[in-house]
């Protein structure tokens, strides 16, 4: 196995509640699957035979729905497996965030939280099939900071059908309020198969999506929070180590039921069928990356982030300068200072994140 592969993300599919607008893969907490499940995890997880990694990431799903005897058993196979002073981080929800589960995440070395608020509107939270109200999520910020959790990622979401900009601004407001580390901001999907989907729920428009979008942009920068990728925020020193090796286009191991891993130049992604995964089968397709899909996948990850890519890492990856491979559209991209050369650093600015989309299509 490849020694250059140093994060490792584990999927929980269980929740106790389904969100309407959820597309994860996931299923309701039952004891009958757990079980078996967690056996199934640890048996795909020992076949890799992973040393040492710099991220650890359990994400869902809802990995604290797990009862804590599980949690314990799962936070106990992995936390070996971190190099010291390396990031782990947990995902949680209000509603089971306790104080066993965070003595226990203590416990095992986990050094970094990221808890689904979603909205500080009660109406909202309803809306989208949240069981915790705000206060409630205030508490458990509090519960967890009380316990010595100093680098905590809060979820939040825009775009609610009926929301309006002075909406938005009251969401920013408490989530600052809230005053974590790190704060990841996503507009409302409405994908097929979800409740919202079912119903007909409507994602905002183009144009309201950029102006909540700017509001945002300029709410958290104003105080202290820089973006350091298009949906992702942090105090200095803050950003999330393991989600920088997906948007610098890192090799990663996945591991559970639908992740998708990253290995020895293969993408592959797990089967979605809890049977299929008890009983052992768990990629479902795995494909070797092709030097055109490469290529599209560093640009795609990369320019979302603000401080970009360095000149030489395009170089000594694809062999080639990259002012001089897109040397006829760069002229037009660089005067419309959309994308900046500087410092041997290629980057978007703010104008040309937000039309990435076009960027991307000019360039591939």
């Amino acid at each position: 196995m490849s020694k250059k592969i140093n994060s490792l993300y584990i999927h929980i599919p269980f929740c106790t509640h389904i969100c309407r607008y959820c597309d994860f893969t996931k299923l309701f907490y039952n004891k009958k699957f757990s079980e078996p499940y967690l056996r199934a995890l640890f048996s795909e997880l020992d076949s890799y035979n992973i040393e040492l990694v710099n991220t650890i990431y359990i994400g869902g799903g809802t990995p604290t729905s797990l009862s804590d005897e599980e949690f314990e058993g799962v936070l106990k196979k992995v936390s070996p497996l971190l190099i010291n002073g390396g990031e782990f981080s947990v995902e949680a929800n209000v509603e089971n965030l306790t104080k066993t589960k965070l003595e226990l995440m203590k416990k095992y070395q986990v050094n970094r939280l990221s808890l689904g608020v979603e909205s500080t509107c009660d109406k909202c939270l309803k809306q989208i099939g949240r069981a915790h109200s705000f206060e409630e999520a205030k508490k458990a910020v509090e519960l967890a900071k009380s316990y010595g959790f100093d680098n905590i990622n809060v979820d939040l979401m825009f775009g609610f059908p009926g929301q309006n900009i002075d909406d938005l601004r009251n969401d920013l407001n408490n989530i600052i309020a809230l005053n974590t580390q790190h704060i990841s901001i996503y507009s409302l999907i409405v994908s097929p198969g979800t409740a919202f989907f079912n119903d007909g729920i409507k994602e905002q428009n183009e144009d309201s999506s950029r102006l909540f979008y700017d509001e945002i942009l300029q709410s958290l920068r104003s105080v202290g929070y820089k973006r350091y990728e298009v949906s992702n925020f942090a105090k200095k020193g803050k950003e999330s180590r393991h989600n920088l090796t997906y948007w610098q286009d890192k090799e990663y191991y996945g591991i559970g039921l639908g992740a998708s891993g990253y290995i020895d130049g293969a993408r592959y992604t797990n089967t979605k069928n809890i049977d299929s995964y008890i009983n052992g089968k768990y990629v479902d397709v795995a494909e070797e990356v092709t030097d055109n899909e490469r290529l599209e996948d560093f640009l795609l990850c990369n320019l979302r982030l603000e401080e970009g890519f360095l000149r030489k890492d395009f170089s000594d990856r694809f062999g080639i300068d990259f002012a001089t491979k897109y040397k006829a559209q760069l002229p037009e991209l660089t005067k419309n200072n959309l994308i900046i050369i500087e410092n041997d650093r290629i980057k978007l600015s703010d104008d040309g994140i937000a039309i990435m989309d076009y960027i991307l299509l000019k360039l591939l």
